[in-house]
């Protein structure tokens, strides 16, 4: 039985009682989900209309979905680790063993910055960059559902560990000799490699498809200095993603061969370079840093234009502010590991290339408050976002620029002032632009409105425990504290660990406003609802849509003249005429590969973390033959008819005349 499994047996399922309590709250939140589901006759609903749709707009929906559960997953390790740290103090050990503590620290990174983040920024490209731009829906929709099933199956595969054997016990970076087989011989860092690698092909995808959108897709009189700022940032994100992310897709593959066929690429008694390794994982790695807080830059800067109720200042420095930073952030990597002993000359280059990046950020935080400078500023939950990331980035920045400099760099390389800038960037950078971006596009995606008082109290949560949370390791690195540790015996140190998990708690009470703030909303959806197509009153991007849009996005694709083509349109009074007739539509019909490529795909994962291999093979095989079908299959268009348009669009009119 043993070798039809592979490694798998009995001694795989979890003994731990943290991990068997978690495992029956969520079996128990699975069984209740799908109680409801089937009690409402959804399931139907859901495999026809969200889960094979290629619609970009609801593909949208479901990355921000899954973002929004791995954030929940991802901050659970993040309370659990904080807990620890604050009572693993003077020679207590804690409550969590230390080979399930650093599975919890290397599920945090990478759940945060891999299944939180890109899904969170991809879903908001998915909703809004079409509609920018004017096109129907991506290059290729059905590319793009793939992308998604890619990216859930990656994430399903970091879940599955928590219940079968065991995630990496090596930190997010993975680096060897650590994760090599003699030192992790477990199923770890296979579940770390397969997970990465699945969805790592799925953003890649992601990165052609809209690359193609945005050069070919364009409505017709749209150049790119004419195209919205977010579509620019995220244009930009994606070359990163096209140029970087194949780099990781070869240092897993070559780690891969490491463990699985005992090659040599990274252990040096076999002739390889450990130093290779982490290279080549942080030539993607810085990068992916930009690729993550390139779209909140976009998200900040259409925001500031909409709610001070003028034109972005600057709007060309700011394209190749953008430009700048996406081609800067690729000679800087060894910034990362300044200790490794490389010449003063290597050092010196790195560290002066990673102060330049200052001179492009800074210049987008100058026309933001050009921006804001005599404009009417509406103080509203994204703008609370905006402020917010405005003050904490900037810190973040400065203590990069601090961390440039290799002499101080190798004082502080290995303490926690390095956790502090990171997580000050990321979260006050990243996460805080995701964020304000949901706010800020949900009613056009949805159709109603977020409750606004707790999406402020959400706000202020959040930034106060992030102060709370992250400033005291600023002084920690000082003092001293190396990161990665499971216990400390400074007493010194205490009162700033026990500070920073009341940080994580208030940080916990703003992630719990935001899903009280959905609950809420949903519930009051009728007394919210937009039906003007226009949700903040004047922004750009609405076109003459509805909230949320028409699943054709455009009656007639929109010709523009001009970066603020829909403003012109409603000065002159053409924004909502009502058309005689209409032409057939295009559209493309969802179709059930992606899924089932996903799923085989997952099955694939899990064969090859446990060397089963017949199911390895099967499912492989069942990828390719089904991505051969769906290639033959001739079915997968269809045209909206000129009467179901002009319903479905003198519905919307007739809503704008009422509201």
């Amino acid at each position: 039985m043993s070798g039809f499994l592979g490694k798998l047996s009995w001694d795989a399922l979890p003994y731990d009682p943290i991990v068997i309590t978690t495992l029956c709250v969520v079996a128990v939140v699975g069984a209740l989900v799908a109680f409801l589901v089937i009690k409402n006759n959804l399931l139907g609903v859901l495999w026809r209309d969200w889960l094979t749709s290629v619609d970009h707009k609801k593909l949208g929906i479901m990355y921000i979905v899954l973002a929004l559960i791995m954030l929940m997953r991802g901050f659970a390790d993040a309370i659990m680790m904080r807990l620890q740290l604050a009572l693993a103090t003077n020679g207590d050990p804690g409550y969590l063993p230390p080979h399930h503590y650093d599975q919890i620290f290397t599920a945090h990174g990478v759940i945060m910055i891999i299944f939180m983040a890109m899904p969170f920024m991809i879903g908001l490209m998915n909703i809004v960059v079409p509609l920018q731009i004017g096109a129907r829906d991506v290059a290729f929709p059905f590319l793009n559902n793939l992308s998604f099933w890619l990216a859930a199956s990656g994430a399903i595969l970091v879940n599955i560990s928590l219940g079968l054997g065991e995630f990496a016990k090596t930190g997010w970076v993975a680096y060897p000799p650590l994760a090599g087989l003699e030192y992790s011989p477990g199923v770890g860092v296979d579940y770390y490699i397969w997970a990465l690698q699945i969805s790592g092909i799925g953003t890649t995808l992601t990165a052609v498809n809209f690359l193609a959108t945005v050069f070919k897709m364009r409505a017709p009189g749209m150049k790119l200095m004419d195209m919205p700022i977010f579509t620019w940032t995220c244009t930009w994100a994606n070359i990163l993603i096209a140029a970087s992310f194949p780099i990781l897709t070869a240092v897993l593959a070559m780690l891969t061969l490491d463990r699985y066929l005992d090659f040599h690429f990274f252990t040096n008694d076999g002739g390889g370079n450990s130093m290779m390794y982490i290279n080549l994982f942080w030539a993607w790695g810085h990068p992916e840093v930009y690729i993550l807080v390139l779209p909140a830059f976009g998200i900040f800067s259409e925001i500031v234009s909409t709610f001070t109720g003028k034109r972005l200042f600057g709007y060309k420095s700011m394209v190749w502010a953008t430009a700048s930073i996406s081609i800067l952030g690729f000679i800087v990597w060894l910034h990362h590991f300044f200790t490794m002993g490389s010449s003063a000359n290597v050092n010196a280059f790195f560290g002066i290339m990673t102060m330049i990046i200052a001179v492009p950020t800074g210049v987008k935080l100058f026309n933001w408050l050009f921006t804001m400078y005599r404009g009417r500023l509406r103080i509203t939950v994204p703008v609370l976002w905006t402020l917010g990331f405005m003050v904490t980035f900037t810190i973040g920045g400065m203590t990069g620029v601090l961390l440039a400099v290799p002499g101080a760099d190798y004082v502080l390389h290995n303490s926690l002032f390095l956790i502090a800038h990171f997580h000050n960037t990321i979260i006050g950078g990243a996460v805080f632009g995701y964020l304000a971006g949901f706010a800020f596009w949900f009613p056009k995606a949805m159709g109603f409105h977020l409750n606004v008082k707790l999406g402020k109290a959400a706000f202020w949560c959040w930034l106060v425990g992030f102060f709370l949370a992250f400033m005291p390791l600023y002084v920690l690195g000082f003092l001293g504290m190396t990161r990665r540790l499971n216990h400390t015996d400074n007493p010194d140190w205490n009162i700033w660990l026990y500070i920073a998990l009341v940080g994580a708690i208030v940080i916990f009470a703003g992630i719990a406003c935001q899903l009280l703030q959905l609950y809420v909303s949903f519930r009051d959806r009728k007394q919210n609802l937009d039906t003007t197509g226009d949700p903040w009153n004047g922004h750009t991007l609405e076109w003459s849509t509805a909230s949320p849009p028409q699943f054709y996005n455009f009656a007639e694709v929109p010709v523009v003249s001009d970066i603020d083509a829909f403003t012109d349109m409603k000065e002159k009074g053409t924004a909502y005429q009502r058309k005689e007739s209409y032409a057939p539509i295009h559209m493309p019909k969802n179709t059930s590969a992606g899924i089932i490529m996903g799923g085989l795909l997952t099955a694939f994962g899990f064969a090859m973390i446990w060397h089963i291999w017949w199911l390895a093979i099967a499912s492989l095989v069942g990828t390719v033959v089904t991505f051969i079908v769906r290639a033959y299959t001739t079915d997968v268009d269809y045209y909206v008819q000129p009467d179901e348009v002009a319903q479905i669009e003198n519905e919307h009119l007739d809503n704008v005349a009422k509201g």
